[in-house]
């Protein structure tokens, strides 16, 4: 019997890149590859790379030279590239970058094993040419659908598959194979973007947005809570967009409370909602039904009108503080976190001043802060007035820190509250879990000072007495079970 092929798949960036791995993993799988953790142990290392901003197209071709580094010495005899930059760059990664052994788009996840034998094999699979993918999508949202068979989109395995391609866990088995036992998951409920950022080159290599059908959505997530999952986020480019191009802008709020129902699932996060299209029934959706975390991720970017126009995004501080005011009026506990980009070309100091009076009254849970940088195809890279890279750098500094001190008083405020904690790991470092303001690797942790009977995917209540900077500091309730803990036991 032929030695079995080995593959280890690398992960970096966003959760919805690790929807991507999973289903390559699948792909994978189905064929007849066996998948191991350390790189060192396969003979094909797979890269999922990010290439959203300079940072993370460094770690992408860090992690490429390292895994490039085994080669020679183990059992690792090539190195490829997939994901966001080996999509966005293609050919030009390909020549910068001789230690991959292949860079392969997306057009190549369906022939993933095919790709990946022919280069283990001593061929060579040409990279692709880059090209704009919002181009192949009709431009019509409702006429979409249609077309969705005939364009790659990662994350948008059918399920039920035909002819067992499907991994064997039963008739709703998607094409994704789990590369972890974490009780939390993301499924993607879509992908692409319509809007036009003026700082943003994702939709260029993503594509324009288009939804999966809820069905699948649904079936993903059964699947799921029969590997003993406890929590799926919903992920995609923005998801206050899902049933635009399915004809109803309105289908989250009716799929939430199916995806709620699912026997074995604990809690329901969504994630990447956009401040503009957040509507009344929604937030009440979020805020009001069992299950689903009050947690809102809201793309806020900036909240000086002038600079918001020039990024092509809407708003100001008044109405994102109302915005903000109406979510708390329904569920004061609520989880809000939001990015922010600093030093946009045509900054002022009144706009930053204009943006630290937003932070000062938002009373986020987490806030991400980035100094502008060009991002190559984007509108804003041809703005005439960029501010000094010395300026960018202070004012990243500064908006850090008051950042940093502002999550730090949130989380106090939260003292005295009693939060559900679904917990994640249990080992001689502690208990460690996330509430329903947490979302996973970004928004802080809890500490629970009790361990006795817990287990990693236990959903516990807990009160909070401490905190550290972000985290928080519980002790879970005597004999406290969430709804649906006790039964499943």
């Amino acid at each position: 019997m032929p030695e079995r092929r080995t593959v280890a798949l690398v992960t970096l960036g966003c959760a919805r890149n690790e929807v991507d791995s999973e289903e390559l993993a699948g792909r994978l799988e189905a064929d007849g590859w066996d998948l191991v953790e350390d790189a060192s142990d396969a003979d094909v290392a797979v890269v999922n790379t990010c290439g959203f901003v300079d940072a993370a197209k460094k770690d992408s071709v860090d992690a490429l030279l390292e895994a490039n580094d085994l080669k020679g010495h183990g059992r690792t005899q090539a190195v490829v590239a997939v994901g966001c930059m080996a999509e966005r760059y293609g050919k030009e990664l390909a020549e910068a970058l001789p230690e991959a052994d292949g860079v392969l788009g997306f057009d190549d996840y369906a022939d993933i094993s095919d790709r990946l034998q022919t280069i283990l094999n001593g061929g060579i699979h040409a990279a692709h040419t880059p090209r704009d993918r919002r181009k192949l999508l009709p431009i019509s949202p409702a006429e979409r659908q249609e077309s969705a068979a005939e364009v790659a989109l990662p994350g948008h395995a059918p399920v039920d598959l035909p002819d067992g391609l499907a991994p064997a866990s039963g008739p709703r088995a998607p094409l994704r194979r789990r590369l972890d036992g974490a009780p939390v998951a993301s499924v993607k409920l879509a992908s692409g973007c319509d809007r036009r950022c003026s700082f943003c080159a994702i939709p260029s290599f993503r594509g324009s947005f288009i939804s999966r059908r809820p069905s699948d959505v649904l079936n993903e997530t059964r699947w799921l809570a029969e590997q003993g999952v406890k929590e799926i986020m919903l992920v995609s480019e923005n998801n206050t967009s899902y049933g635009k191009d399915l004809g109803d802008i309105r289908l989250l709020e009716s799929l939430l409370p199916e995806l709620a129902e699912v026997d074995g699932i604990e809690r329901v996060r969504v994630s990447y909602l956009q401040p503009a299209e957040m509507r009344p029934g929604l937030i009440d959706v979020l805020t009001s039904t069992p299950k689903i975390a009050p947690y809102f991720d809201l793309s806020f970017q900036h909240s000086a009108p002038g600079v918001l126009r020039a990024m092509r995004r809407f708003g100001d501080t008044d109405r994102f503080l109302e915005l903000l005011d109406t979510i708390r009026s329904k569920a004061p506990q609520a989880g809000v976190r939001s990015n922010f980009i600093v030093g946009f070309p045509g900054e002022s100091e009144a706009d930053l001043a204009e943006l630290e009076r937003f932070l000062n009254h938002a009373r986020l849970d987490a806030i991400g802060v980035f100094g502008y940088s060009d991002e190559e195809g984007t509108e804003a890279a041809t703005y005439e007035n960029k501010l000094d890279v010395d300026v960018v750098a202070d004012r990243l500094a500064r908006v850090s820190r008051l950042a940093e001190q502002l999550v730090s008083q949130r989380a106090e405020e939260r003292l005295g509250e009693t939060v559900q904690v679904l917990v994640e790991s249990v080992d001689e470092e502690g208990v460690y879990g996330r509430g329903a303001h947490q979302a996973p690797e970004t928004d802080g942790q809890v500490l629970l000072t009790s361990g006795e009977g817990l287990r990693a995917g236990r959903m516990v209540e807990a009160k909070v007495f401490g905190t550290e900077g972000v985290d928080l500091v519980a002790e879970p309730l005597q004999g406290s079970f969430v709804p649906g803990e006790e039964a499943a036991r």
